[in-house]
């Protein structure tokens, strides 16, 4: 399957509440107020969703797989309760130390995603918290846009620093996010 509407969201303060000490259970993962809603919205404009998602917490050792696993299925029945759905998860299982490829900001996870579903990902939007997350988007061609939840808080009513990349759009949370996109989308048909 080629997504011809396609969007890469970060997981951890973009979509749920994100947490210093990270979400190691399905009992810490929260979703950030209107954030499934807005998936559904993407979804049921046609749009698919896939996450990338650093979470060095395996590599650290501070969870298993399988917690893993039990958070993204609390996310996964969460958005079904909203007529959502995420249609693939990325994730980089590597601490800092690692030095690996897939660890944002290195574009190792969305390079996994260009070649699932066999596409370039040229102007494909994605939505992080941060700056690596962007910087590992632009680095494959997509559309780099910041939310102002998570670690995006910091940058509220500020320039955003270099780090950033210069055409980085600006977003209040996920919602707003959608609603550009979607008002972008009509404007062009």
């Amino acid at each position: 399957m080629t997504p011809h509407k396609l969007v890469i969201l970060d997981r951890d303060g973009t979509i749920n509440v994100d947490s210093l000490d990270y979400i190691k259970s399905a009992a810490e993962w929260q979703a950030l107020p209107g954030a499934l809603e807005a998936i559904a919205r993407l979804n049921h404009a046609g749009w698919h969703v896939v996450v990338v998602s650093n979470q060095s917490g395996l590599g650290r050792g501070l969870f298993e797989v399988s917690d893993l696993n039990e958070i993204h299925a609390k996310m996964h029945q969460e958005l079904a309760d909203v007529g959502g759905r995420i249609d693939a998860i990325f994730y980089c299982p590597h601490s800092p130390d690692d030095a690996c490829s897939c660890r944002k900001p290195a574009p190792g996870l969305f390079e996994q995603v260009g070649e699932r579903y066999g596409i370039h990902l040229k102007g494909v939007p994605a939505v992080g918290d941060s700056a690596r997350d962007l910087v590992a988007a632009v680095a494959v061609g997509c559309e780099p846009h910041l939310v102002l939840t998570g670690k995006g808080e910091v940058h509220k009513g500020r320039s955003l620093p270099d780090v950033f990349p210069a055409q980085t759009v600006v977003h209040a949370d996920l919602s707003a996010f959608v609603d550009h996109l979607l008002a972008r989308e009509a404007e062009a048909s």
